[in-house]
C-alpha cells in the first residue's frame, strides 16, 4: 500500500477534479500491474494497472488508495472492471466520501466474491485526499501558504533570490503538486513571476495560474499574459470592475470570475474558495503577498504552510511575521523539516482540532 501511495502523489497538481489515486496489483509476491490517476482524471488509477498486468490480473490482489468507484462518469466503474479482470482481493485504504461512491464501490466487489479489506494506511491515504474530500464537504480547495524568507524573517531580499537553487526547486516541485497557483496584483506588478513549474521535463505539470485583481487594474502589457503555459490564466476580480476593462481582459484569453468584495475592500475570500471548487481544483497554492496571505489566514482557509528559510543572510522590508507568526504551539503541526543547501524547508499542518 505504500508503494500505491507514492504511486498515487504523481497524481497530485493533475487529476482534479478527480482524486489522485495509485494501484498496485500483485500475484505471487511480484507486482503484475502500477497505475496512478492520469492528467484530468482520466483514466483511473486501477484501468492503468489492470492495462499494465493484462491477464496477469487474473487472481491477483489489487492494493488501491481510495475505494474504487461504482459510478458511471466518461467511464465505467472500476470495481466492474476489477472483478472482469479477475481481481481476487482488493485492499483499499481509505473510503470514498463521493456520494455516488460511500460503499457502493465495496458492495459491488463483494457481491461479485472479491474479497475485500479496507483501511491499511488509512491515515495517510486521507491525508492525501484532503483537497479532494474539502472540496467534496467543505465546498472550497486546500490551500497551501508557501512562504521564502530570510532568517530574521523577512520576505524581501536585496539581491533578486532570498533562497538558493536547492529551495527553489523544491519550490517548484510543490508547485507540481497543486492544481493552481494564486496571487495577488501587487506581487504579478512587482514580482513578474512566471507562476510555472521550470523543473527540467515538467513543465507540462505547471499549475492554472490564479490573479487577484479586484478592480481589473493589471497592465495588459505585462508579459505574464503572453507566456505559453498548458492552462489558462484566471482572473477574480470584484463585481464592480469596470465592463470594459473586462473586456480587455476576455481578449488577452484569460477566465474571468467575479467575486463579491469584504468589509477591507478586497475579495471575499470564503466566496473565492467556493468559485475556486466550482472550477473543479482541489489544491491550491498561495503564493501571492503579505496582504493575500493575511486575508485567507484570518478566514481560517490555510490549511498547510510550507516555509522556505535562508539560513544566511538577512531580508529587508515586510517581515512575514508580522503576517505569519512561527507556526509552533497547538494550532499547528511540523510534519517535516528539509535541508537544502544553505537553506531549510518547515513543512506544517493545521491540528486537526483546529479546522
Amino acid at each position: 500500500m505504500q508503494h500505491a501511495l507514492h504511486l498515487a502523489r504523481r497524481a497530485l497538481g493533475r487529476a482534479a477534479p478527480n482524486p489522485a489515486v495509485g494501484c498496485v496489483l500483485v500475484r505471487d509476491g511480484y507486482v503484475v500491474g502500477r497505475g496512478w490517476t492520469q492528467p484530468g482524471g482520466r483514466p483511473h488509477a486501477e484501468i492503468e494497472a489492470l492495462t499494465e498486468a493484462k491477464r496477469a490480473a487474473r487472481g491477483s490482489c489489487a492494493y488501491v488508495t481510495l475505494e474504487p468507484c461504482a459510478h458511471w462518469g466518461e467511464s465505467g466503474p472500476c470495481a466492474d472492471a476489477l472483478v472482469k479482470a479477475g481481481v481476487a482481493r482488493v485492499v483499499y485504504a481509505a473510503p470514498d466520501r463521493d456520494a455516488r461512491v460511500q460503499g457502493r464501490g465495496a458492495a459491488r466487489l463483494k457481491a461479485a466474491g472479491v474479497a475485500v479489506r479496507v483501511g491499511v494506511e488509512r491515515a495517510a491515504a486521507e491525508h492525501l485526499q484532503r483537497g479532494f474530500f474539502l472540496r467534496l464537504s467543505g465546498e472550497r480547495p486546500l490551500f497551501t501558504a508557501k512562504l521564502a524568507t530570510s532568517r530574521d524573517g523577512a520576505s524581501v531580499s536585496r539581491t533578486r533570490w532570498i533562497t538558493g537553487e536547492a529551495a527553489r526547486r523544491c519550490g517548484h516541485g510543490l508547485r507540481a503538486e497543486h492544481d493552481a497557483i494564486l496571487v495577488g496584483r501587487r506581487t504579478l506588478e512587482h514580482d513578474r513571476p512566471q507562476l510555472t513549474c521550470r523543473l527540467p521535463g515538467m513543465e507540462a505539470a505547471s499549475p492554472r495560474p490564479i490573479v487577484l485583481d479586484t478592480q481589473l487594474r493589471l497592465s495588459t502589457r505585462l508579459g505574464f499574459w503572453r507566456h505559453k503555459r498548458p492552462q489558462r490564466a484566471l482572473v477574480c476580480h470584484g463585481p464592480d470592475a469596470a465592463p470594459e476593462r473586462r473586456r480587455v481582459f476576455m481578449r488577452l484569453g484569460v477566465e474571468l470570475i467575479s467575486c463579491p468584495l469584504a468589509k477591507t475592500g478586497g475579495l471575499e475570500v470564503r466566496a473565492l474558495a467556493r468559485a475556486l471548487a466550482d472550477e473543479g481544483l482541489t489544491r491550491v497554492l498561495l503564493e501571492g503577498g503579505a496582504q493575500t496571505l493575511r486575508s485567507f489566514l484570518a478566514a481560517g482557509l490555510v490549511d498547510d504552510v510550507a516555509w522556505f528559510r535562508s539560513l544566511q543572510g538577512k531580508g529587508v522590508l515586510a517581515p512575514m511575521r508580522q503576517v505569519f507568526p512561527s507556526p509552533r504551539g497547538t494550532s499547528w503541526q511540523m510534519t517535516r523539516t528539509l535541508a537544502l543547501g544553505e537553506d531549510e524547508g518547515r513543512f506544517y499542518t493545521k491540528a486537526a482540532r483546529t479546522r
